[in-house]
């Protein structure tokens, strides 16, 4: 790991790592450096992405848990509708350096850059602090955003003295104004000598290109070696062929050593200016230094952030090593940066189970799976979220050994098969019960027999010691392990048996087919001789080859069964979820309609009280005697808006009415105009079927069971023909035309006059269906209200009759209902 330096958040306010000794050579076996060099590449600036590349894994877990959390914080800011992104962090290490030394100057670029960090730490502490973020956001990051230098009189001060390319501006302090108007005027006049010293030469003396240049820092002419006497001065430097020389003459040297004059002043100046604004920042160098430590830590959680996003990394939980690991949609973040479709794979390894043996034919992944779950607990254990699905597990190692590869050295005169012993030497020296242990090709590159034998007893020792191991093999020995040696399980890398094509995809707990005879007879070998090969095959092998087979077909049935089953169980759920929902929808309309409605009767309470209370205090101020004519008013206007009402609901009913028929039946000819023999509703008469007689104008005469009514035509609705006991009878006699009554008045008449209405207004309103009639006779002394009443009580076809309630005429009016 590169070794801190000013600027580097390990090193100070508190960023401090512990890290442990992982093998070095581990790391580079699973290209950690590599895929760090990915995620370096989603930093907003060198320093970051620097710091990217310096992280190490470690098994600290409280820097762990803290630099995921804060991750996952950097991600929220990322997100929504104003992502954040880091400002430019310019390298002032060096600068802060020699900052601390009194008397030191920073250039104007230093300064310049200065100006830049303070900027950048200013906006990122407003932007970072912003109530709309996330809480998590304000909260995790808090320590970084706390030592956020705030100097905008400094920023203020930089801006107005340097400009943007580090040049010191003329309005810097009036001297320095003062001297360089003076140096301009100067250079001006001594280029007006200059020409016209030029413009005296012969023209045998001059040049072709003949202009004032400069020579060593002072303004010179060009004359052709025989002029230089006539011209006189000092020559300064002479052309390659030497035929040209450059003068300076004799009345620009008291003008050029004015300009020098003015040169230094300019010059102590400018340092003057530069040492007054560098005085002011060195109070502020250790905040400064700060500033930069935490804007670089924020671009480092940033640029994990973005590749956490880019490759689909899921939070997921850190355990022990021995409590095993859980990897779900795990991918080897190298091949999804090389843009390759990627297979993922989901692996558990339970707390009791040690050695994963992967068996399998060659190119089916297997090298390509060790790699990555050691690189996924690289990444997770150096602080960067790995490409892992939900609820994933991952373990943390206190070391990884790897021995992958062929690592043969001809200058250490090692061949391949000694090259992995001297690895696997190391491993039996060095692996704990926390290590992870990756071995490529266990058993291979010496005799079958005795590589399966070493490979078996070198598996058996670390399955013994508990530490986590995952190996790949092809002999089929070593896959017999799983069988005999507790904590070990077979697992295979499913290929495709038809097109002789791996598929990537991780089977647990069955061991693989090498499909090297399928492979060669697909090649074309000769047929008797892949024959030949399957007859030496022993008969266990071939009987284990079987029995796998079958396992893998079995093992398929159930993964499409188990697919099948989630499939139908998430659709449930989502089905579940929708009717929940739909019912909380239901709920809130039935709420808000209850609301609404109580607010309505609400105000037409207040509204009636009011009313009330404007008609007691009219009516009590215009005397007793207008008090029976007042309540005759109010109840007619009682009457009357609930007549309106009435009508509106009737109106609403034929109007479902119709919406229903129309639904269930639509193939009634409604727009055919009603003709005679139509059936109609009667709109007045509540909707009861009728049939057309005749039409006249506007109007139509229409039966009605015994009765003929003449309508207006619009409140008539053409309807389909009832059959059976619904049917509509056609009378052929004369039928007589009624208009009949909901309502009769009898105030003013006598007794016996009084009884003859009463009597026809019931035969009208039974013969019409009506439902009621109500009888006007007024409160007087109450004999014809008695007389009334006798009448109906004995009258069988009135079911019942009350007086009227106070909004329907109160005791000067009788309600009598038909049976």
């Amino acid at each position: 790991m590169p070794t801190a330096r000013i600027g580097d958040p390990l090193r100070s306010s508190g960023f401090c790592l512990s890290r442990a000794s992982v093998n070095a050579h581990a790391l580079s076996v699973l290209e950690l450096p590599r895929a760090l060099d990915v995620v370096a590449g989603h930093a907003a600036s060198d320093l970051g992405a620097a710091r990217v590349r310096s992280l190490a894994p470690t098994t600290d877990r409280a820097w762990l848990d803290r630099e995921h959390a804060r991750v996952a914080a950097m991600r929220s800011a990322i997100q929504g509708d104003e992502p954040w992104r880091p400002d430019p962090i310019p390298d002032l290490s060096e600068s802060l350096t020699r900052l601390r030394v009194i008397g030191s100057i920073w250039t104007g670029v230093e300064l310049m850059a200065a100006a830049t960090l303070l900027r950048s730490a200013r906006r990122t502490q407003s932007q970072l602090r912003d109530p709309k973020r996330p809480a998590i956001v304000r909260a995790l990051l808090s320590p970084l955003l706390d030592v956020l230098i705030s100097a905008p009189a400094i920023e203020d001060r930089i801006a107005r003295a340097i400009l943007d390319d580090g040049t010191v501006k003329d309005d810097a302090s009036a001297a320095l104004r003062r001297i360089r108007r003076e140096l301009r005027a100067a250079q001006g006049e001594l280029i007006r000598i200059l020409e016209r010293v030029m413009e005296r030469l012969d023209p045998q003396h001059r040049v072709s290109d003949m202009s004032v240049t400069m020579r060593n820092g002072r303004f010179v002419i060009p004359v052709r070696r025989g002029g230089i006497a006539i011209a006189g001065g000092i020559v300064h430097d002479t052309s390659a062929s030497g035929a040209t020389a450059f003068v300076e003459p004799p009345a620009a040297i008291e003008f050029g050593n004015r300009m020098r004059e003015l040169e230094s002043d300019e010059i102590k100046e400018v340092e003057r200016i530069l040492l007054e604004i560098t005085d002011e920042l060195r109070p502020r160098r250790e905040d400064i230094i700060a500033s930069l430590e935490s804007l670089v830590a924020l671009d480092s959680l940033y640029a994990r952030a973005r590749f956490a996003e880019a490759f689909g990394c899921a939070p997921a939980t850190l355990v022990p090593a021995r409590e095993g690991f859980d990897v779900k949609n795990g991918r080897h973040p190298l091949l999804i940066a090389q843009g390759a479709d990627v297979v993922p794979f989901d692996l558990v390894m339970e707390p009791s189970e040690r050695t994963l043996l992967v068996s399998g034919p060659n190119t089916g992944g297997k090298t390509v799976l060790l790699k990555a779950i050691g690189l996924l607990s690289a990444l997770a254990q150096s602080g960067i979220p790995a490409p892992v699905g939900p609820e994933s597990r991952i373990a943390i190692f206190d070391d990884a050994f790897a021995d992958v590869g062929d690592e043969q050295s001809i200058e250490a005169s090692l061949s391949t098969f000694s090259a992995h012993l001297k690895n696997l030497a190391e491993i039996l020296r060095l692996a704990t019960p926390d290590s992870l242990v990756l071995i490529d090709e266990l058993g291979s590159g010496t005799d079958p027999i005795e590589g399966a034998a070493l490979g078996w007893a070198i598996l058996e020792e670390l399955t013994a010691r508990g530490t986590l191991t995952i190996a790949t093999t092809h002999l089929g020995t070593l896959k017999e392990l799983a069988g005999q040696v507790s904590g070990v399980v077979n697992a295979s890398l499913q290929f495709d048996a038809v097109v002789l094509a791996p598929t990537y995809r991780l089977i647990k707990g069955i061991p693989g087919r090498s499909y090297g005879i399928s492979i060669a007879r697909r090649l074309r070998l000769p047929d008797h001789v892949v024959t030949r090969a399957e007859e030496r095959l022993p008969q266990h092998e071939r009987d284990a080859a079987a029995l796998i087979e079958q396992l893998e077909r079995r093992e398929e049935e159930l993964t499409a069964r188990e697919r099948e089953a989630t499939t139908i169980l998430d659709d449930a759920r989502h089905r579940v979820a929708d009717v929940a929902r739909r019912e909380r929808n239901v709920r809130e309309r039935e709420r808000v309609a209850e609301r609404t409605s109580r607010q309505d009767a609400r105000r037409y309470l207040l509204d009636a009280r009011a009313e009330i209370d404007r008609m007691i205090k009219d009516l009590k101020s215009r005397g007793a005697e207008a008090i029976d004519e007042a309540g005759r008013e109010a109840r007619q206007r009682a009457e009357q808006l609930a007549a309106e009402q009435g009508e509106q609901l009737e109106r609403l009913e034929r109007e479902e009415t119709k919406v229903r028929r129309a639904a269930a039946e639509p193939k009634i000819g409604h727009d055919r105009p009603i003709a005679v023999g139509d059936a109609v509703e009667v709109g007045q008469l509540g909707g009861k079927v009728g049939r057309v007689l005749e039409l006249r104008d506007g109007d139509a005469v229409v039966t009605v069971g015994a009765m003929k009514l003449t309508v207006p035509r619009k409140t008539l609705a053409k309807t389909e023909q009832p059959t059976g006991a619904d049917a509509v009878p056609v009378w052929t006699g004369d039928l007589p035309e009624v208009h009949v009554p909901t309502e009769i008045d009898l105030r003013g008449m006598r007794p016996d006059e009084a009884e003859a209405a009463v009597l026809q207004a019931l035969d009208a309103a039974v013969r019409a269906d009506l439902r009621s009639l109500r009888i006007i006779h007024g409160k007087g002394t109450g004999a014809l209200r008695d007389r009334v009443g006798e009448m109906l009580r004995k009258d069988t076809r009135v079911k019942a009759f009350r007086l009227g309630a106070w909004n329907e005429g109160g005791a000067g009016v009788t309600l009598a209902e038909f049976s």
